[in-house]
């Protein structure tokens, strides 16, 4: 198989933050109509419908398969987490044939993503395996097997702001007391969200075989945290030296900085 390297060209804008109106305006009439309520005309026809019809009744049918593993976005959530949960929901109805959940659902995941290197900041490409009947997230190059990491330690959140790419993902995890940080980025937005919902769907299943007695509600609560806050904060040395510009992240209640954001 030939290799090839993904140059991130750093600063890239990312996509101003969009509400839930303008994700559905975007998919087109065949999948979506949007209507103002004060400035859109209503007629009688128009309102019984939507009477008739009703949120309630939508979301069960749109969302009568909806696993719990899988993150519904709140208005906090990353733009790319919105767009793909409303096509999931509404084009390519996911959540009616479970069937056309197999991207991200199967006990088993493999693929290349293409991971930010140690000390360059060239994204490489790299094959990744998410088992949930392992317990683990391995990636490797070529053959080569680099790193194995339990599941049951693994967070991972979607960071495209922080890494200026559009389908960034940053996995979390403890490695002899150590936070490591792996940097990913995928090539399209459905992808990014694919292995973000394989590793919530793996991390379900691995509790689900230690806790059978536990509702799937009780399971799946904090499969993925995303960070309570995060910047840029000026740190003194332990010997009064100047003040260093650090990048500190509240992970639960961990608090840590490093040199960088992308700091591995």
């Amino acid at each position: 198989m030939k290799y090839f390297k993904r140059t991130v060209t750093r600063n890239v804008p990312i996509v101003k933050q969009k509400d839930c109106a303008g994700i559905h305006r975007s998919l087109g009439v065949d999948h979506s109509r949007v209507k103002s309520i004060k400035l859109d005309n209503w007629d009688d026809e128009q309102v019984k419908k939507m009477a008739e019809a009703g949120n309630e009744n939508v979301n069960k049918y749109y969302e009568q398969h909806l696993p719990k593993y899988y993150k519904q976005p709140t208005k906090n959530d990353k733009d790319v987490l919105k767009i793909q949960f409303i096509k999931a929901k509404y084009v390519r109805k996911e959540f009616i044939y479970p069937d056309k959940q197999a991207p991200y659902s199967e006990n088993k995941k493999e693929g290349q993503l293409f991971k930010k290197g140690r000390d360059r900041r060239d994204y490489l490409p790299r094959n990744f395996i998410v088992n949930s009947k392992e317990n683990c997230i391995q990636y490797y190059n070529k053959n080569e097997l680099i790193d194995s990491i339990p599941l049951d330690d693994v967070n991972v959140v979607l960071a495209p702001e922080k890494m200026d790419v559009p389908n960034g993902l940053q996995i979390i995890f403890t490695q002899n007391r150590n936070t490591r940080n792996i940097f990913v980025d995928c090539k399209d937005p459905k992808e990014a969200v694919d292995w973000f919902t394989s590793i919530r769907s793996a991390k379900l299943e691995r509790r689900r075989l230690a806790h059978p007695a536990s509702s799937e509600e009780e399971l799946a609560q904090d499969l993925t945290v995303d960070f309570a806050c995060e910047g840029w904060l000026s740190k003194r040395g332990p010997k009064k030296e100047r003040y260093r510009r650090r990048w500190f992240t509240l992970d639960r209640r961990k608090l840590m900085y490093f040199s960088e954001p992308l700091n591995i």
